[in-house]
């Protein structure tokens, strides 16, 4: 058996912790060669003691040199980095195989890119780097020859739903649609006026994932499902019109694929990061991941609905995103980031994420995606343009 060696970018989040859960039970097959954070340090601290990675960087050097000073302490000899460029360093270093993409948001493209040119098996939870850079992304999946592996629940389904060779449209291979299932969050079922006076302790109250703030409140507006139906377009080589948003409140069911033939493929399990984060890290092999077996006889029933569009308009804004292309998904992502960085700070209410998102769409910002720099560009702009429209408020 193959030693495999894992970085895994956003340790401390949601996913990085599940990566490690799954990673402590297979000692024999893994080691961790780099933990990333962002400002956690004291939970990197203790990932380092039970991991013994050769490196750890965090974001800012105050952070790097606390750990730095804690770790010499104990007597571990991890090496610790802070910045952005070690971000990047740890993501294609020749040391490593497999790299857990799992950075919230924009600040996961370019360590998630640099994987990608490294030629990694590269385990994708950061669907803002698809969101992003899609057609950029996907060609240096093929060009430097990586393994690109979808993390996230829906997508991890439907890969596992589909042919092994699924590239050159979806109707080659007698696929009819995807159907990308949504819990629908905390609120399904509120009217618009009910929303209005959401609070962020409400909206990070997932009735079935265990997720950070800002994915939790991306699950609560639909915003998380119309960024993965951008993501599924890109992994499967699909347009939006193939894509059906199904809101399944139980989560057992995670997506499905529909055939010409009739047939609908699903994958189902107990809504549990580990299930899919252990199939990308032994794929094409299965591993135990830790999971409890699916009881159908305790779930009893499986419940589907469409999405409220109109209560919920964010899922709606990215479908159109993705269908404008260009850096309209770009900006459609950073605008989604500065109004849930508001809201979770209490600038802005709960329906306001999708005004704000709406508004700066308006402002034209959209340009062909020809090359990374425009993508950074348009980023920098939307978030300009969000901060100014909160201004004003």
């Amino acid at each position: 058996m193959t030693l495999r060696r894992v970085t895994v970018l956003g340790a401390t989040g949601s996913i990085g912790t599940s990566t490690l859960d799954v990673l402590g039970r297979h000692p024999e097959r893994y080691r961790v060669h780099a933990l990333t954070a962002h400002r956690s340090r004291e939970a990197l601290l203790a990932q380092c003691r039970r991991h013994r990675p050769a490196v750890a960087v965090l974001d800012a050097e105050e952070d790097a040199s606390w750990l730095r000073g804690q770790l010499a302490e104990a007597g571990l000899a991890t090496e610790v980095r802070a910045g952005r460029e070690a971000l990047v360093e740890v993501a294609e270093a020749r040391e490593v195989d497999t790299v857990m993409a799992a950075i919230v948001g924009a600040a996961g493209l370019l360590p998630t890119l640099a994987a990608v040119k490294a030629g990694k098996r590269v385990l994708l939870a950061n669907k803002e780097a698809l969101v992003m850079s899609g057609a950029l992304f996907m060609d240096a999946v093929t060009r430097h020859g990586a393994t690109l592996l979808p993390i996230d629940s829906e997508h991890n389904a439907i890969y596992q739903c589909l042919p092994v060779e699924h590239r050159g449209g979806l109707r080659c291979h007698g696929v009819t649609q995807l159907l990308l299932t949504a819990s629908g969050g905390p609120f399904r079922g509120w009217s618009r006026d009910a929303l209005a006076r959401v609070t962020p302790d409400q909206a990070c109250a997932h009735p079935n994932w265990s997720m950070g703030r800002k994915i939790s409140v991306d699950s609560a507006t639909l915003m998380n499902k119309g960024l993965e139906l951008i993501e599924a377009c890109w992994l499967f080589d699909a347009r939006p019109d193939q894509i059906q948003v199904v809101v399944h409140p139980q989560s057992v069911i995670h997506s499905m694929a529909a055939y010409s033939d009739g047939s609908v493929i699903a994958q189902l399990g107990n809504p549990d990061m580990r299930t899919p984060i252990a199939y990308g890290l032994a794929w094409p092999e299965r591993i135990d991941a830790g999971v409890e077996a699916l009881d159908l006889f305790r779930v009893a029933r499986l419940d589907f609905e469409p999405a409220d569009e109109a209560a919920f308009p964010c899922l709606r804004l990215a479908r159109e995103a993705m269908a404008a292309g260009g850096t309209a998904p770009a900006v459609l992502n950073a605008a989604n980031e500065v109004a849930v960085e508001a809201f979770l700070a209490g600038r802005l209410g709960f329906t306001g994420i999708g005004d704000l998102v709406a508004r700066v769409r308006d402002e034209r910002l959209v340009a062909p995606a020809g090359d990374l720099e425009t993508i950074l560009e348009a980023d920098v702009l939307a978030r300009r343009a969000a901060h100014a429209w909160l201004a004003r408020q």
